[in-house]
């Protein structure tokens, strides 16, 4: 095999490094940030270093790599850019090798940093392979969802768990890995929601944080918003990089696009399955879900995928708080009709307040501390 490319990180810039924190995605910089301002505000010395985004060198880390602005989701995307992940990984090893944090602390993205973390472990540079350097995961994969058997290499390669679903804790039982739950970030006292429900509010349209899927769902939505024929729609974007996709596919006067950052109010919602989601869900904006993935990956999703929803309020309740509307099925009649009943049915809007506040109840269930109390005590031992 070839040698690995060449890829280099800067060096701390405080000399050292206590902590390298590795999130790949917009939603893991976002949790993984508040969790630092969070540890930071306990323990101000602490000096740490991000594979991550603009939140986490806003929260006070180092920023080494903006790993957000090269999220890709999906089989074949990821093969599209194989090349840039190799060379981003074995650079990340090099760093690790050379620098020696006291810990790693994985944040969700599984297929980088599983296989990151199993790397560790076999160069003998992890505490469970025989190193000095503690390796932490917060945010676990879905391996409720898919690839269950994760979790023995997960007990083998980490050294603790932090999970914001209450019923996670159940999947890694009949394993040794030490698992904690720390509550859900969307519920912690100092969450400021991004949106809220305005019954006289605009239509909120959320195609999602990554170039592909919002390059397949956001038409989609357009047509839907279009069909639907009233109010006006508000696009909240992540980055330059989506707001590109979005005025390109954008034609319509009354679609407004809005950089994150600024809450927004809104009588209904169409979103893709991710974190916005949630958001959405947990302020009780009735709305609709929206999905479209490469037919490829779909079709390889469907074979192993076994879950009833791809919301994940939707699976926590047990039920569609959100009607998902995927692939095919994210016709513009459809979705019209998705938002008439949203804005026009009460018996809807009931609905949809009862759900979130159960979905509120069943995210404070039996948590025994934050997440930035969890990682101290993981850090400091």
């Amino acid at each position: 095999m070839s040698s690995p490319p060449s890829f280099e990180l800067p060096p701390p810039r405080a000399g050292g490094v206590d902590l390298l924190i590795v999130a790949g995605e917009h939603s893991g910089d976002q949790h993984a940030a508040a969790m630092l301002r969070g540890a930071l505000a306990q323990r101000p010395d602490l000096r740490v270093a991000a594979l991550g985004g603009p939140e986490l060198a806003g929260a006070g880390a180092q920023l080494l790599y903006d790993l957000t602005a090269s999220s890709v989701v999906g089989i074949v995307e990821v093969l599209k850019h194989f090349w840039f992940f190799r060379m981003l990984f074995h650079g990340t090893l090099r760093w690790i090798s050379e620098h020696r944090p006291a810990a790693v602390c994985f944040v969700d993205y599984p297929g980088f940093n599983l296989r990151l973390a199993a790397e560790l472990h076999r160069r003998g540079l992890s505490r469970k392979g025989g190193g000095k350097i503690k390796t932490l995961y917060y945010i676990s994969p879905q391996i409720w969802a898919w690839k269950p058997a994760r979790r023995f290499a997960m007990a083998r390669h980490l050294d603790a768990l932090a999970v914001i679903f209450p019923f996670e804790t159940l999947s890694y039982a009949d394993t040794p890995l030490p698992v904690e739950f720390v509550g859900h970030p969307f519920l912690a006292e100092t969450y400021a929601a991004p949106v809220r429900y305005d019954p006289d509010g605009p239509i909120l349209l959320l195609p999602g944080s990554r170039r592909q899927a919002v390059g397949r769902i956001f038409p989609r939505m357009c047509a839907g918003f279009q069909a639907f024929g009233e109010r006006t729609a508000v696009v909240v974007y992540p980055s330059e990089e989506i707001a590109s996709v979005l005025r390109i596919e954008n034609s319509n006067t009354k679609i407004r696009l809005q950089p994150a950052g600024e809450p927004v109010a809104a009588a209904a919602v169409l979103t893709s399955s991710g974190t916005m989601s949630m958001h959405c869900a947990l302020a009780g904006i009735p709305g609709a879900i929206v999905y479209r993935a490469n037919p490829f990956t779909y079709l390889l999703g469907r074979l192993l995928v076994s879950v009833p929803y791809l919301g994940i309020g939707n699976l926590l309740l047990g039920e569609a708080m959100y009607p998902e509307y995927i692939q095919g099925a994210a016709k513009a009649k459809a979705l019209a009709g998705e938002l008439a009943a949203c804005v026009h049915d009460p018996g809807r809007r009931e609905r949809t307040a009862t759900q979130a506040a159960r979905l509120r109840k069943i995210l404070r269930q039996g948590t025994r501390g934050t997440a930035a109390d969890w990682l101290l005590q993981q850090v400091g031992d």
